[in-house]
């Protein structure tokens, strides 16, 4: 067992249930504009208006509501008038007005770790947002630094070892995501630990085989066998 490491964990789908929520979200939208023909081309489309969106608007609510606005103005050929606005802040409800649900064993292993390393957070997307979330978690005490930022990727991790003073060979990046903690933590150096979910986003997904991790677990709490 590893000791006196440096944790830095996700948030979104590994710490706490994130894309879940989205995806139920998106289930009601499309049984709202689409015919049972058509979903499957719904979805897509509205897979690639979010991949055009995060670019401009980053990640999050706003996002995702512009994304659901401009999805049903394609489908129906029209702007969407005041009702339908309505509606989409209907289905954004248990979204927005919510609490926070954490991953299974995270409440359990956290307060273990943290009496054997130094645990950061790491977390992207809208910053009100996401702070609103870890303030919600209760988790936010067991982190040394918690850090928001815009974008996941190389130089992001290479800046997180220079302001911190890092040791690459003893940081590891936790999380769900290959796109955005696994292979740019590898890439800058880092060793990283892949915990898929079930519903990471498929803005999420790259080419990867769970082999490439440095270690690749099956639940939260198998955290406590190797750190």
């Amino acid at each position: 067992m590893l000791m006196g490491q440096t944790l830095v964990f996700d948030a979104d789908d590994t710490l706490w249930e994130n894309n879940v929520l989205f995806e139920r979200v998106i289930d009601g939208f499309l049984n709202w504009v689409s015919t049972p023909e058509e979903r499957t081309r719904t979805r897509t489309l509205l897979d690639e208006i979010e991949a055009k969106n995060a670019v401009t608007l980053g990640y999050g609510a706003e996002m995702f509501r512009q994304s659901l606005a401009d999805c049903l103005e394609e489908v129906t050929g029209r702007t969407p008038a005041a009702e339908d606005r309505a509606r989409i802040e209907e289905l954004l409800s248990p979204l927005t007005n919510r609490g926070v649900e954490l991953i299974e064993g995270v409440e359990e292993v956290l307060p273990v770790l943290v009496g054997r390393h130094d645990l950061l957070l790491l977390t992207k997307g809208n910053l009100a947002e996401q702070q609103r979330k870890v303030d919600a978690s209760r988790i936010a005490h067991h982190f040394r630094s918690i850090h928001i930022v815009a974008e996941k990727n190389v130089d992001t991790y290479r800046q997180l070892v220079a302001e911190l003073g890092l040791d690459p060979e003893r940081t590891w990046m936790i999380g769900n995501s290959p796109k955005s903690d696994i292979l740019p933590a590898l890439r800058a150096g880092l060793k990283a630990v892949y915990i898929p979910h079930e519903h990471t986003w498929v803005l999420e997904h790259e080419v990867f085989r769970p082999e490439e991790a440095t270690l690749a677990l099956g639940r939260f709490a198998e955290l406590l066998e190797h750190f």
